[in-house]
């Protein structure tokens, strides 16, 4: 695999995107809207790019929140290829980029199903359940050591 900034607009975002749509929107009969995707224009993208296949497996959005917090959000990965480690290297790289861009934080919404796969890495739940897109979620973050 091979992780990548994903330039806005180019072949791998539209790949990106369309893994989203896939993993993240499609199930809860949601889309992205023009005002949504205008969001990703100022954010840090990445991916994971399977070589063999030449496509985006695995995505995140890094989106600043001040000098030294970030919010990771639309974290997705290929349904046929999850439990395969993907998810965990593109949080690693997240956490690198972060880190390599100067934060000290990354804040997430995550929704409840994926509660434990962010504490497994160190990630803490701060604030109580609330519902985002239909579904609950927690606000959780975590200290990037340099």
């Amino acid at each position: 695999m091979h992780p990548l900034i994903v330039e806005y607009g180019s072949t791998e975002y539209e790949e990106m995107l369309s893994l989203r749509t896939r993993v993240l929107r499609e199930p809860l009969g949601l889309s992205f809207s023009e005002k949504d995707l205008e969001k990703d224009k100022d954010d840090i993208l990445l991916g994971l790019l399977l070589p063999e296949e030449q496509k985006v497996a695995a995505c995140c959005i890094l989106t600043p929140i001040n000098s030294l917090s970030v919010k990771l959000r639309q974290m997705a990965v290929d349904n046929d290829l999850q439990q395969s480690g993907l998810g965990t290297a593109m949080l690693s790289f997240a956490e690198y980029v972060s880190s390599r861009e100067g934060f000290q934080q990354i804040i997430l919404n995550a929704r409840k199903t994926a509660i434990g796969f962010y504490e497994k890495y160190g990630y803490q739940i701060i604030g109580e359940e609330f519902t985002e897109v239909g579904i609950p979620h927690y606000k959780m973050k975590k200290e990037i050591i340099k």
